[in-house]
């Protein structure tokens, strides 16, 4: 990083710590008579929504309503804006359940009365989150290759292109050619998607106001949908040798016959792995964001016990959400490297290649 990146940086974050000194116990003094539900402050920021809230005005919310498509059992389709559900209001026999089995999700009533879910593809905060980011990151990417296109005298690229190739290659030489094998080019195209999606919405996440803060790769869907990539590419990819170690594997008979012990634990196997890479890469985005919403709570349980003890535990919570704040760049970084990594490995174990032919090879 140079001087000036290094610089702009640290100004950035001076001007964080000062606005959070100021409008914090500011706003802690407001709600000085209100009992602080740490619980639902950590999982309405944390959990999907209809809406994008940005920030209170007085006792007046201020949120960006977004499209709600659903299609009722007895009404059939609906297309509306979310504020009409603003505050538990019932639209068109529709509104947010705020409590029991369907908590925060749109619902409806049946002929018998019972509270049920209709079909609902609605942009929601993390759909709107995923859609915008993926937008930018295409038309970051187109940008890259209109410079190579049109680079006619071979400069060398500076800037922000020049980071960028730094890190395509860094993917690309030490992580897909090493980990997949001679068959890298084959699947050197998603898994270098893959990395930058993970990694955009990862830094995405961390910007706390509009667009940013949406928990994208902390949401289980999203990361499950991630993992199936993976497994298909691992399983519907792999070679012949690759299902025999699985089905057949080369040990004793009597741990496979009468009783398919290890075929059995192979293929366990295959279905662990996309397991692994959807809940390490869900719970550690999560845990990240968890923690700096239940610091920055401080500031607001700390109201009642006196303006000494409140302003210090401020000033703490400033620090440490900006430390916090730091190891999350970091995390972002290194979780869309994880998923990366792990995945090639995985695939490049299903590349294997039948022992007599590596043989002849040699």
């Amino acid at each position: 990083m140079t001087s000036n990146g290094f610089e702009i940086v640290v100004r950035s974050l001076l001007v964080a710590c000062l606005s959070l000194l100021i409008s914090l116990p500011v706003a802690a003094q407001e709600d000085t008579n209100k009992e602080i539900d740490v619980k639902e402050i950590v999982f309405d920021h944390i959990f999907d929504s209809y809406e994008w809230h940005i920030t209170e005005w007085g006792d007046h919310p201020v949120a960006i309503p977004l499209p709600v498509i659903v299609k009722a059992e007895e009404s059939g389709w609906h297309l509306f804006l979310s504020s009409k559900l603003h505050n538990g209001h019932v639209y068109q026999g529709l509104y947010i359940a705020s409590e029991g089995e369907y908590k925060g999700k749109i619902v409806e009533k049946n002929s018998q009365g019972v509270e049920i879910r209709p079909l609902d593809i609605s942009i929601t905060k993390n759909t709107f989150s995923l859609l915008l980011s993926s937008f930018v990151l295409i038309v970051i990417m187109l940008s890259v290759t209109r410079f190579y296109k049109s680079n006619k005298h071979k400069k060398a690229p500076g800037g922000f292109i020049g980071m960028m190739e730094v890190v395509i290659l860094t993917i690309y030489e030490d992580v897909v050619i090493k980990c997949v094998g001679k068959d890298y080019k084959r699947y050197a195209p998603y898994l270098l998607t893959v990395f930058f999606f993970v990694l955009f919405n990862n830094l995405m996440g961390l910007i706390p106001i509009f667009p940013g803060g949406a928990n994208v790769t902390g949401n289980i869907a999203i990361t499950l949908v991630l993992s199936i990539c993976t497994f298909i590419a691992i399983n519907v990819f792999g070679t012949k040798e690759y299902w025999k170690e699985i089905l057949w594997p080369e040990v004793p008979v009597w741990m496979k016959l009468p009783i398919p012990m290890m075929p059995v634990l192979e293929l366990v196997g295959i279905f662990t792995k996309p397991f692994a890479l959807t809940i390490r890469l869900m719970a550690n985005i999560m845990a990240g964001h968890a923690a700096v919403l239940g610091l920055t709570s401080l500031v607001f349980v700390t109201v009642s016990m006196g303006p000494t003890i409140n302003t210090s535990m401020t000033i703490g919570s400033v620090l440490f959400c900006v430390f916090m704040n730091c190891i999350e760049l970091l995390v972002a970084f290194i979780q869309a490297y994880v998923f990366t990594m792990l995945s090639a490995v995985f695939i490049g174990l299903s590349r294997v290649e039948s022992h007599h032919k590596k043989k002849t090879i040699e």
